[in-house]
């Protein structure tokens, strides 16, 4: 297939310029831009109540640019979905120069919706180098200590009771995911090496009158700790706040493939290398037709999708909107 053409219809949330007047209209009723999306496209969920609104008794840590790691955005070191998070489960990617393998614990491997909190701790982390640097708060430390309420009002998730619950859930295959990135025999090396934690522990500081989680304390990993704070410019890059709302763990990881690779231009995998690098065990020709509703539905956040045809067979093409991608 060749890339879509351009179209003039406003009744396309397609079209990037209104997908932004989109979002701004749902400033205005108090919807977020992914829920005025997913009436139209079903890739989005519904935000949560009064999720563009700021909270008086939530510190502003929902307010710092998400950002995500660099080095591992183009390979999924978790599970696409909840269903897949076998105990002892493995994934094992083999790349030009190294080999990469993601085990998950006794509680399962951790879920790319688990992956928030990572994000979340990344962002912080960013954040706070940022200010350490203009002298204006002290070193950041390694590890992060945020509410419960803190981390629902970042992830853009409701408070209701399941969400303390899959909190919890998360948490346990956060610590049990371990990466594991070796250089093969006379590659060059184009990443770090070595075994890393997703989280190097986490544990509960306070519950609410009801038992439920209050505040958690995170540990940071070393290695993403030094990626963050001990380079000129840190290896993260801004995700789209739209990024939580995406249903579909195979849209997020689109989207985080997409974020890397193409950047603010556009870059080019076959279906099978998505596949792989996705670490889905959906079979081959059902992962395909999922990837196709993803392209027909075209709604990422910041870049359109389209099939194009090589000689490895259909191609994912990944183009940057450039008018909503700022950072």
């Amino acid at each position: 297939m060749s890339a879509p053409k351009k179209t003039s219809d406003t009744a396309s949330v397609r079209d990037a310029s209104l997908r932004k007047r989109l979002g701004s209209l749902g400033d205005i009723l108090d919807i977020g831009p992914g829920d005025a999306v997913a009436k139209a496209t079903g890739v989005f969920r519904k935000p949560p109540a009064n999720d563009n609104q700021p909270d008086f008794f939530v510190p502003t840590i929902q307010d710092v640019p998400i950002k995500d790691g660099l080095d591992l955005m183009d390979i999924a070191v978790f599970r696409l979905a909840k269903s897949q998070t076998r105990k002892g489960d493995i994934i094992r990617h083999e790349l030009p120069g190294v080999t990469i393998t993601v085990a998950g614990g006794a509680h399962g491997m951790a879920t790319i919706m688990d992956y928030d909190i990572v994000l979340m701790m990344v962002s912080h982390l960013a954040e706070q180098t940022r200010l350490y640097r203009q002298g204006r708060v002290p070193k950041p430390a390694k590890f992060f200590r945020p509410s419960s309420v803190e981390i629902f009002k970042f992830c853009r998730v409701s408070r209701g009771g399941c969400s303390y619950d899959m909190l919890a859930e998360a948490l346990r295959r956060l610590q049990g995911t371990f990466i594991e990135i070796a250089q093969n025999t006379g590659a060059k090396k184009s990443r770090r090496t070595g075994y890393f934690p997703l989280i190097a522990g986490a544990d509960v500081i306070s519950k609410t009158d009801t038992g439920r989680i209050g505040t958690v304390e995170i540990i940071i990993p070393d290695w993403m700790y030094d990626a963050v704070t001990m380079h000129t410019n840190p290896e993260v890059l801004t995700v789209d706040p739209d990024y939580f709302l995406l249903k579909k763990g195979l849209a997020r990881f689109v989207y985080r493939l997409a974020r890397k690779a193409a950047g603010k231009n556009e870059a080019i995998y076959s279906f099978a290398s998505v596949h792989t690098r996705s670490g889905s065990t959906r079979p081959l020709n059902k992962f395909t037709h999922d990837l196709r509703a993803l392209i027909a539905d075209n709604a990422l956040p910041g870049y359109e999708l389209y099939e194009v045809s090589g000689i490895e067979g259909p191609q994912l093409c990944m183009r940057c909107r450039p008018q909503i991608l700022t950072g």
